[in-house]
């Protein structure tokens, strides 16, 4: 039996998977773009950016835990 924890993070890389694959589908064009601005946006723009969707991303999760 898998604990409850190991579930909800496979959840959550499922849901991810999901809504990337919906993005794919429904603006191919938009995320091509999306893709080649990443490339050219500096390390430490993408660093604070990752870690404040990191960030958010907890809040969320405790909010809906507690």
């Amino acid at each position: 039996m898998r604990s409850v924890a190991v579930s909800d993070f496979l959840i959550g890389i499922g849901v991810l998977l999901f809504i990337e694959g919906l993005l794919f589908t429904a603006m191919p064009g938009w995320m091509r773009r999306a893709m080649q601005s990443a490339i050219v946006t500096p390390d430490m723009v993408l660093r604070i950016a990752g870690i404040s969707s990191a960030v958010a991303g907890l809040i969320v999760i405790w909010v809906v835990r507690r």
